[in-house]
């Protein structure tokens, strides 16, 4: 089911062939799937080479025409979704019926992304002298070098594939080291769709290494990624030596702000559901939960009701909800957190500890009675961990869901028009999803503010981020 894992270099596959590399672990038994080879420099080399190559064929072909070798690699991603899903279910953890549905949307980003380069317009600005002309066009701006974690081992590589084919972009993809064999086998649909020789190009290796020596390139000159906040930082100020774009799609820790007009029960079941997809391993995952003391009480008792419920394992075994945390460091960080929240007075409503000695599996947990100063109500958890509390006013639980630097996403519930408005306006966020957590599609711009990063992925927005303008004034 785990096929051999490859570097994919100027329409080529690689294998080991005495590369240096690692091993490839399943989450759900901790035990090697696959050995991934790593690129050498001169692999990193002879990817920048067909990069370049690649650029010079790719610029040149048609939108048209790129759009019809795009949508093949989607239809392609559609017939063996099957195959894809269940490799990702081995090397990351999530249960089958999420890692289809990402696959699937990930070849609707594919495909909108290439309906979207078809209508990448410039336009004419009229002069102010006779027989003059003023164009503004679009062009690609070159070669990208994009970054992907491994929470989303499909759909986070697809949106920046997308984003930069459609444009008329070649790129060097460096994918989460954790999690290859998905994302190897969504290239080989872009190579068997035949995308030309050096448009896509794939590599793994020491993610500082890798990083460090593509930004230091000049043909690299956009850089995509999508990670931690000090990682993202360290590569702007590495893309700022060489005035390089960047998209930065960073950390976020998401409030849910919960008014005392919502429906409690109704609102449970929506954001409990949410909250642990992929065993809450996900950036704009809901991860602070404010309710207005009205209906504090009954919004616990169900979203606690829907924690007992799930249904934790292997997420190749029918009927689990939630599977293994990716890595182990992810249950080191949880049982911080949860030790952290008690030693501060903080109450385990359900959950709280790893679950059996074998695969890296940690219980649905809630938590209240916490300080806002406490650790997993200031870091990112990355984890299944719903931290709830109380809030009295408005302006008081603003204040508290802005404190702090993180800015990605954000929630509200409310059946008030006039407080949806207002709670949409005051959230220091790039998304926000009021009485909604369909935030995230391919036609809409997917990003944060403050630290949580800039730019942004999807819509018409995620396109532009590849193109670069350019204005010509004809006499």
């Amino acid at each position: 089911m785990y096929g051999n894992l490859e570097l994919f270099i100027d329409g080529k596959w690689l294998g080991s062939d005495g590369r240096k590399g690692e091993d490839v672990l399943n989450p759900a038994t901790e035990k090697p799937l696959a050995h991934l080879p790593h690129a050498s420099k001169a692999d990193l080399d002879a990817a920048l080479e067909a990069a370049k190559k690649g650029l010079a064929v790719w610029r040149a072909t048609a939108a048209y025409d790129r759009a019809k070798i795009m949508r093949k690699a989607a239809d392609l991603m559609r017939e063996r979704y099957d195959a894809i899903s269940k490799i990702m279910v081995l090397e990351q953890g999530k249960v089958y019926p999420e890692a289809r549905a990402e696959v699937i949307t990930s070849a609707d980003i594919i495909d909108w992304y290439a309906e979207e380069g078809r209508r990448s317009y410039g336009r004419i600005v009229p002069g102010r002298f006779k027989g003059t002309r003023q164009l503004v066009v679009q062009e690609p701006i070159g070669v990208v070098a994009a970054f992907t974690p491994w929470n989303f081992p499909v759909l986070t590589p697809a949106r920046k594939i997308g984003g930069a084919l459609a444009a008329g972009c070649s790129l060097i993809l460096k994918a989460s080291e954790e999690t290859p064999g998905a994302c190897v086998e969504m290239v080989r649909c872009f190579a068997d769709a035949g995308l030309p020789p050096g448009v896509l190009n794939l590599v793994f290796g020491v993610p500082a290494e890798i990083s460090e020596y593509l930004l230091s390139k000049d043909a690299i000159r956009k850089i995509s990624f999508t990670g931690s906040i000090p990682v993202g930082k360290h590569l702007a100020a590495l893309a700022a030596k060489g005035m390089k774009r960047t998209t930065m799609e960073l950390g976020g820790h998401s409030p849910v702000v919960v008014f005392a007009d919502a429906d409690p029960e109704k609102t449970a079941d929506t954001i409990a559901a949410f909250k642990y997809r992929n065993a809450g391993q996900v950036c704009i995952s809901p991860t602070r939960f404010y309710v207005q003391e009205d209906v504090y009480p009954r919004f616990l008792k169900r979203f606690t009701e829907y924690a007992n419920g799930i249904k934790v394992g292997d997420g190749l075994e029918r009927g689990m909800t939630m599977g293994p945390m990716a890595n182990s460091r992810r249950i080191d960080a949880m049982e911080s957190f949860v030790n952290d929240a008690k030693n501060r007075g903080g109450k385990i409503q359900t959950g709280g500890k790893r679950r059996g000695n074998q695969g890296y599996f940690y219980e649905p947990t809630v938590i209240t009675d916490i300080p806002d100063d406490s650790k997993v109500m200031t870091q990112e958890p990355f984890g299944p961990l719903a931290p709830v509390v109380t809030f009295k006013t408005f302006d008081e639980v603003v204040e508290r869901a802005n404190s702090l630097e993180y800015g990605l996403a954000a929630y509200a519930f409310t059946t008030s028009n006039t407080t949806a408005a207002a709670i949409g306006d005051a959230l220091e966020s790039g998304m926000v999803g009021v009485n909604s957590v369909m935030i995230s599609t391919p036609e809409t711009p997917f990003g944060g503010v403050k630290e949580s990063g800039h730019g942004s992925e999807g819509g018409t927005e995620g396109l532009g981020a590849y193109l670069i303008t350019k204005f010509i004034s004809q006499a």
